[in-house]
């Protein structure tokens, strides 16, 4: 199958539509009018992408946690506990794994076994399984915007259940939710799967009813260098945007050095824009997420709490317009709502302390900022070119040939060249550019980064950086010096 960045017309839609609702009971108690009117009838401060605005006007970083259970009951009051306990700004609802891959069954097995046990027996909210009415019981109970969040492939019966249950905001991508996340799904497929739900989102704005809609940025979220990161945002939002989206809030995966973390989200935000407008979305509004560090964490609770404060810092002196939180039990599964809620209170410590500083325009961060947009220009031009000025083409193309490759990615559709290290400070750079398409001088600029790192610590640069880096956090360190990580 060919897949080109094209609006699907509505035969095209409609007929897929009416697969996709019969695929499960649930499918049959969407109906879209009765949904626009429901979603008109939810007040606007229950609206994600009118606080993300509004927050991104004043100035400040909004917190949002992760967190889904089984029961919906059990699920509400998870949410509501965060909301009061937690000073959440936006909730999530997350989705369980069954969900994501579109297991339906197994899922609802999940569901009475919970109910059974009396605790969840799912490692998220079921959206598939429960329906229009219980979203909306869900949605309605809580008095802040709810996302849903999930890493589905195929999520075109779950973003139709969601937007009609009353989510104002929904989370995912073609690339972000497939590359990191499966082994066997092809690019064809899962964007073609995506343009579906963007353009229902689409029809939604044009029944004038304005959806959030968030590509996951940190992908595999382990040394992922922001050029690549960034670009794969700045795709899903060209692809989004050509489906009806109006409203993107792009994202990124702390990586640990300061500089370069506010350098991300400040090239993100400005080539985001500049390529939007670049194609005729104009009107397209673009908000940023920081997310904090998705890699190994500490065991141990006060330094947990140390790598969550790290990430609320960079991600209000990079003056992102929301921040998803991690929680002290990160390295132990599922939190508590105490330990999810404890998250939040030392992340709200943090935004509401520094939201009167910016790191974005120092000298050290432009410098940065401006190496990682020239990165990007290399990838996105290249994938404009294999294209032939379709992105949806020249994606695929792009990841055949290793143009984009994101490291340490399950699926068999991405090349693995590509080796991330840090260099002496902590920075994100490339032992290996596989076939990432850098000018020269990039290259050089990266080899010399890890030369200095290994002259530093009197060793050559090798594939140990990587290894010893990937588990430097959780023994207490960024940078994985020799010993210091054993």
């Amino acid at each position: 199958m060919e897949v080109k960045n094209i609006k699907l017309s509505d035969d095209k839609f409609f007929a897929e539509r009416k697969e996709i609702l019969e695929h499960w009971p649930t499918g049959k108690g969407v109906d879209f009018n009765s949904a626009v009117e429901y979603q008109k009838s939810i007040p606007q401060e229950k609206r994600f992408g009118d606080k993300l605005q509004m927050a991104k006007k004043e100035g400040i970083t909004l917190i949002q946690p992760r967190a889904g259970v089984a029961l919906y009951d059990e699920h509400i009051k998870l949410l509501q506990y965060l909301e009061t306990e937690g000073e959440a700004d936006l909730l999530p609802t997350t989705v369980d794994s069954y969900t994501r891959l579109n297991r339906y069954t197994e899922a609802q097995t999940g569901i009475e076994k919970s109910k059974e046990s009396g605790r969840s027996m799912l490692n998220g909210f079921p959206i598939v399984n429960y329906g229009v009415d219980i979203c909306r019981t869900v949605t309605s109970a809580l008095k802040s915007p709810v996302q849903v969040r999930h890493g589905t492939p195929d999520a075109r019966l779950l973003t139709e259940i969601s937007i009609a249950g009353g989510f104002t905001s929904y989370e995912g991508g073609g690339i972000s939710y497939n590359i990191p996340y499966s082994k066997n799904h092809s690019l064809e497929k899962t964007i073609a799967h995506w343009q579906y739900a963007d353009r229902l989102i689409g029809l939604y704005e044009e029944a004038g009813v304005s959806i959030n809609r968030e590509p996951f940025g940190p992908l595999t979220g382990t040394l992922v260098a922001p050029c690549i990161s960034n670009s794969v945002a700045v795709i899903e939002s060209l692809l989004a945007a050509t489906q009806g989206v109006k409203d993107i809030t792009v994202g990124y995966g702390q990586c640990g050095n300061l500089i370069q973390d506010v350098a991300a989200i400040k090239s993100l935000t400005e080539v985001t824009r500049e390529y939007l407008d670049k194609f005729g979305f104009t009107d397209v509004k673009v908000t940023t997420v920081f997310h904090q560090w998705m890699g190994g964490f500490p065991q141990d609770e006060s330094k947990a709490f140390a790598v969550i404060s790290w990430g609320a810092a960079a991600a209000v002196l990079a003056k992102a317009t929301k921040v998803i939180v991690k929680t002290p039990h990160e390295a132990m599964g599922v939190p508590t709502k105490e330990a999810n809620a404890a998250g939040l209170r030392a992340t709200k410590q943090l935004t509401s302390m520094l939201k009167d500083q910016s790191f974005t325009n120092i000298p050290a961060v432009i410098m940065e900022s401006d190496i990682i947009k020239q990165e990007m220009k290399c990838i996105l031009d290249k994938v404009e070119e294999l294209g032939k000025g379709d992105y949806a083409l020249g994606t695929i193309a792009a990841f055949q040939a290793g143009i984009i490759d994101i490291p340490f990615a399950p699926s068999k559709f991405n090349a693995g060249k590509v080796m991330p290290a840090r260099d002496n400070t902590g920075a994100v750079r490339l032992l290996e550019v596989g076939n990432i398409p850098f000018s020269e001088d990039l290259k050089v600029f990266h080899r010399q980064k890890l030369e200095e790192r290994a002259a530093y610590e009197k060793r050559t640069v090798s594939f140990q950086m990587v290894i010893d880096d990937v588990y430097a956090i959780g023994k207490g360190f960024l940078v994985g010096r020799p010993n210091s990580t054993k």
